[in-house]
C-alpha cells in the first residue's frame, strides 16, 4: 500500500515471511527504487517491480493485492475474463481487466512491470494471464483486500460451473451494471472487509506487535 504520508513510498510484506507471521512490526517500507526505508528483511523482487509499476503509474491507487491463490491462477491460465454468472460475479462486471501482456513470465525486469502497470487502469481488478490475480482500490486497503478474497472467490465458482459441463445462464446486460453499481463499489468493498477486519482484530492480536 502507499505510505499515507510519503506517496514515494510504498509498504509491502516481507519476503521469507509466512502469511500468518505477517504483523506490524515486520512489514517493509520501500521506494519506487526498490530500496528498502524501514524494516530489517529483503523484499521480493518480482513483487516490488509489478507493485512500484502500478503505483508509479497509477497515482490515484492507495492499494494493491496480489497473490498466487490455488483458484485464481488456475483460472487465469485459461486467458479470458470472469462471466456474469452470479450477483458476485456482477461486481467484477466491465470493472476487471484480462492482462497477455509478459504472461508466466516473472516479473523482475521494469519493463514488464510496466507492460502490466499500463494494462492495469481504470479498474479494479485484473486477472494476469497464468499467473494470478491483481485487485487496487483508490479509497482504502480495506477495499483491495476485499475486491482480491471476492474475485478468488469469483474464480472457483466459475471453475466449478465449467467443470460441470454445462453452458451457465448469464446475467443480462443492464442486470449486471446495475449489480455492479450497487455492489461493486469501494466503499461496499471497505464495508464488506469490515467483519473480516474484526474477526482478525479478536483471533490474531498478535499482527499489531
Amino acid at each position: 500500500m502507499r505510505d499515507p504520508e510519503d506517496p514515494g513510498l510504498y509498504w509491502t510484506n516481507p519476503m521469507a515471511v509466512h502469511f500468518s507471521q505477517v504483523k506490524v512490526s515486520n512489514l517493509i517500507c520501500a521506494d519506487h527504487e526498490g530500496k528498502v526505508v524501514e524494516g530489517r528483511y529483503a523484499i521480493n523482487r518480482a513483487g516490488f517491480v509489478l507493485h512500484a509499476a502500478v503505483h508509479e503509474q497509477h497515482q490515484d491507487i492507495i492499494a494493491m493485492c496480489h497473490a498466487h491463490t490455488v483458484h485464481g491462477t488456475a483460472f487465469a491460465s485459461l486467458g479470458k475474463p470472469l462471466l456474469p454468472i452470479s450477483q458476485d460475479a456482477c461486481a467484477f462486471h466491465e470493472d476487471h481487466v484480462v492482462i497477455g501482456d509478459e504472461a508466466g513470465k516473472v516479473a523482475v525486469e521494469v519493463k514488464g512491470g510496466n507492460k502490466v502497470a499500463n494494462a492495469f487502469k481504470g479498474v479494479k481488478a485484473a486477472i494476469h494471464q497464468n499467473h494470478g490475480l491483481l485487485t487496487a482500490s483508490r479509497h482504502s486497503i480495506d477495499s483491495a483486500a476485499f475486491w482480491f478474497i471476492a474475485l478468488e472467490r469469483c474464480c472457483q465458482q466459475q471453475l466449478m460451473v465449467e467443470a460441470t459441463g454445462a453452458t451457465p445462464r448469464l446475467v443480462p446486460e443492464d442486470r449486471a451494471r446495475y449489480s455492479r453499481e450497487h455492489v461493486g463499489s469501494d466503499y461496499i468493498g471497505w464495508l464488506h472487509f469490515q467483519t473480516i477486519w474484526n474477526d482478525l482484530v479478536a483471533t490474531q492480536p498478535d499482527m499489531f506487535d
